[in-house]
């Protein structure tokens, strides 16, 4: 008959002899210190509170324990957590050192922490604001041609984040798009973001641009462009000094080829004038094909008989 005691004894002592074993390394092990940066994360956040300014990614610790285990530490396995579940709007000041602040594994202590305190600014978070976005276009096109209509689809985007922070904000930006040397257009889907840190897009998201790039215009002046007369009353007859005026335009090169001035309408308005002489301004009509840079001269002397 077997004794309980005796039964399996080869396992039991081998069992023994692996713990005293174990038992010896650790006991053996020295005791060391070892200074990490740990990231700062924050938990239970309320929807309705956002984070202002610029708090810090990671805190520096010092950790204290056996040698061994200080080495095997991985990222992950120390955390600094703010817990903000029942934190209110304002200006709050977080102790670091507090017991349960800086997770670790068994075993390991935290004798220090920087820094110490943690300042943060809660604000309540605003709704949701659609702003339009602006396309960031760097560099020129090729010579003779510039940039003409840019259109953005989506043309607005939804942000969110501190109300503070969204009741001053008018726009979102793209990431740059460079039309250096461009003489065709451009289409790209680029991403979209905001300038200040503290605020984001509702749902991130990419937008596509098109840029058109047309043919700079140019400028001509045309001599000698004749100035009319309209409203004239009944019966009198104008006299215009000078009869024609240099007029500068600018416009499209394919349009402005084919210009002479009689296609430019330089005019005065007689209406309700009586007879006598007056200084009047010259007009010059609107046209599809440019736009009036410069009059000269931009008066005339007229005498109605």
């Amino acid at each position: 008959m077997t004794i309980p005691l005796f039964r399996d004894l080869g396992l039991k002592v081998f069992a023994i002899a692996l713990a005293v074993l174990l038992w010896l390394t650790v006991a053996g092990d020295p005791i060391a210190e070892r200074g990490l940066h740990i990231p700062l994360e924050f938990e239970n956040v309320p929807d309705s509170v956002e984070i202002l300014g610029d708090p810090p990614e990671t805190v520096e610790v010092r950790l204290r324990g056996s040698s061994a285990v200080l080495r095997r530490l991985e990222t992950g396995d120390v955390a600094a957590i703010i817990d903000l579940g029942s934190e209110r709007p304002g200006n709050r000041l977080f102790d670091m050192t507090a017991a349960g602040r800086v997770r670790t594994p068994r075993g390991v202590e935290v004798t220090q922490v920087i820094p110490s305190t943690v300042s943060l600014t809660l604000e309540e978070a605003g709704s949701p604001r659609m702003v339009p976005v602006v396309p960031d276009l760097t560099g020129d096109p090729a010579p003779g041609f510039v940039v003409g209509r840019v259109v953005v689809e989506p043309a607005t985007v939804a942000v969110v984040g501190p109300r503070s922070k969204l009741r001053r904000l008018t726009e979102a930006m793209t990431e740059p798009l460079d039309v250096t040397n461009a003489s065709v257009p451009i289409e790209e889907t680029v991403t979209v973001g905001v300038a200040d840190p503290n605020l984001r897009l509702e749902t991130p998201r990419a937008v596509r641009v098109t840029v058109e790039i047309v043919r700079a215009p140019v400028e001509r002046t045309l001599a000698e462009v004749p100035v009319r007369v309209r409203n004239v009353a009944s019966g009198l007859s104008p006299t215009v000094t000078p009869a024609s005026i240099t007029v500068t335009v600018h416009g499209l090169p394919e349009l402005m080829r084919g210009l002479d001035n009689n296609a430019v309408g330089a005019f005065v308005d007689l209406a309700g004038l009586g007879a006598g002489i007056y200084h009047l301004s010259v007009m010059v009509e609107p046209h599809r094909a440019f736009r009036v840079i410069q009059v000269e001269p931009t008066v005339a002397l007229v005498e109605l008989r």
